[in-house]
């Protein structure tokens, strides 16, 4: 059975950091490229960070230097770094198991950033 599961989402102030983690079981972690998604209210899921299941990571433009994403592959976990958190970061953060027949999600896990 296939399992992501998203946490450490919660209420933070601007300025600050949050990391996200994201445990994932029933299919090959090392092998697969995963991603940080992230849905605000009211707009569509975006997509944060990929990183290659070597290591490699790619940014969406506009958030490249704040948000940091890396991977365990022992303990099959992918992680994102935000810092600088600002209010428009606010949104339930997803994570993928990317697949060209369909990605696997985690539920998601809420994050808020007060001014």
């Amino acid at each position: 059975q296939v399992q992501l599961v998203e946490s450490g989402g919660g209420l933070v102030q601007a300025g600050g950091s949050l990391r996200l983690s994201c445990a994932t079981s029933g299919f090959i972690f090392r092998i697969h490229m995963m991603g940080w998604y992230r849905q605000a209210p009211g707009k569509q899921r975006e997509l944060v960070a990929y990183i290659t299941s070597d290591g490699g990571a790619i940014y969406t433009d506009s958030l490249k230097g704040r948000f940091t994403i890396s991977r365990d592959n022992a303990r099959s976990t992918v992680y994102l770094q935000m810092n600088s958190l600002k209010p428009e970061d606010t949104g339930v953060y997803y994570c993928a198991a990317e697949r060209g027949g369909g990605n696997y999600w985690g539920q998601g896990t809420q994050v808020t950033v007060s001014l």
